[in-house]
């Protein structure tokens, strides 16, 4: 994925235009001579800030962090203030954890992109409260994407192997894997007529299940 231009996550849907809106994320401000803070729009740096601040609370590193826009780069790989802003506004921030595993979340319903990595930010924030309470099990599946569950009386779910359409024993690389996800992902993504946002949704869980195993 790259940091430039937007690198949107494959299986994850888009907003359409007209459904887009305008974000109400702000930042408080003091001026001069007033005894009360007023709220002025907020900064791409400072959006761009509230995301590397969440992901650091999660003991993420800053060199395992990709904020993917359609904003120019900065010298230090992040996106630059002070440029129009394109047309599309959407952002996704990949990471990877400690134990190697690849995360993303992505948003696009907001018009400006510092307003969408707010939201992100956001997002991540809720994502510890869930943790601090317990949820760890929630977490998990929530970064990491529900497979469908199947109608009664219907098939149980799949291993990883039965997804990609390997025997069960059979050997693969890595590379073997990634090539076979790429080839499968196209063939499954919610615009194709051969996919569905639960069968893109399945091949997701199952590519990081089985990076895990051969990573094992």
């Amino acid at each position: 994925m790259n940091a430039h231009p937007l690198s949107w996550p494959s299986g994850w849907p888009r907003t359409k235009p007209h459904a887009k809106q305008i974000g109400k994320f702000g930042t408080k401000v003091r001026e001069s001579g007033n005894s009360y803070d007023t709220s002025k729009k907020l900064t791409l740096a400072e959006a761009v800030q509230r995301v590397l601040d969440e992901l650091g609370r999660m003991r993420v590193a800053r060199k395992d962090v990709i904020v993917s826009t359609n904003v120019l780069l900065r010298l230090d790989g992040l996106p630059r203030s002070g440029q129009r802003e394109p047309e599309d506004g959407g952002a996704a921030v990949y990471w990877r954890e400690r134990g190697g595993t690849q995360r993303v979340i992505a948003i696009d319903r907001y018009s400006r992109v510092a307003d969408n990595l707010a939201a992100i930010a956001a997002t991540l924030d809720a994502m510890r409260a869930v943790e601090r309470h317990g949820g760890a099990v929630i977490l998990e599946r929530a970064f990491t994407g529900f497979t469908a569950l199947p109608p009664p009386g219907g098939r149980t779910e799949r291993t990883w192997r039965q997804v990609f359409g390997l025997q069960p024993g059979q050997p693969i690389t890595a590379d073997t894997l990634r090539a076979l996800f790429r080839r499968l992902a196209a063939e499954r993504h919610p615009d194709k007529d051969t996919g569905s946002d639960a069968l893109m949704s399945e091949l997701n869980v199952a590519y990081e299940q089985a990076k895990q195993e051969i990573a094992a």
